[in-house]
């Protein structure tokens, strides 16, 4: 995250530790002249943050038209308290080789569900299907924390 523009009151070492916890994200993309915002679980590496989705989702069609997305963290603790992240930039979208994205995919859910999560019949059965990886590094970061 060398030439990122990194603002707000988090440090990285208090964004990654937000970024690690299991939170909902929300990406926002372009979808002709309106904008699409879809919920997503998602993994933070410290450069990058990952998320999964299936090739006919309009998420995926959206970034493929057009990369730019901008992509929302947040939490509250009731009241004022809260915090959260804006992240924008161009996203990749990685379709394969398979067994990548779907290693991607259970990197994931296994945040989400853990190890005994992702291997009910179900987590399972959605990590092995086809997956394409957003892969977005930030060109810009924002955040906030007023808890």
């Amino acid at each position: 995250m060398t030439d990122v523009d990194m603002r707000g009151p988090m440090d990285r070492t208090a964004l990654n530790a937000f970024l690690s916890e299991p939170v909902l994200a929300r990406i926002a993309t372009i979808r002709g002249d309106w904008p699409h915002v879809a919920p997503m679980w998602f993994d933070w590496d410290g450069e990058s943050i990952w998320m999964e989705t299936g090739p006919g989702f309009q998420k995926r069609i959206n970034l493929e038209a057009n990369p730019h997305c901008a992509i929302v963290i947040d939490t509250t603790e009731g009241g004022l308290r809260f915090k959260g992240v804006i992240m924008e930039g161009a996203a990749e979208l990685i379709a394969e080789p398979e067994d990548f994205t779907r290693g991607i995919a259970a990197r994931i859910y296994r945040k989400y569900l853990g190890e005994e999560g992702i291997a009910e019949p179900t987590p399972s059965q959605m990590i092995a299907n086809p997956h394409v990886i957003i892969r977005l590094r930030p060109a810009r970061i924002r955040t906030w924390d007023d808890t």
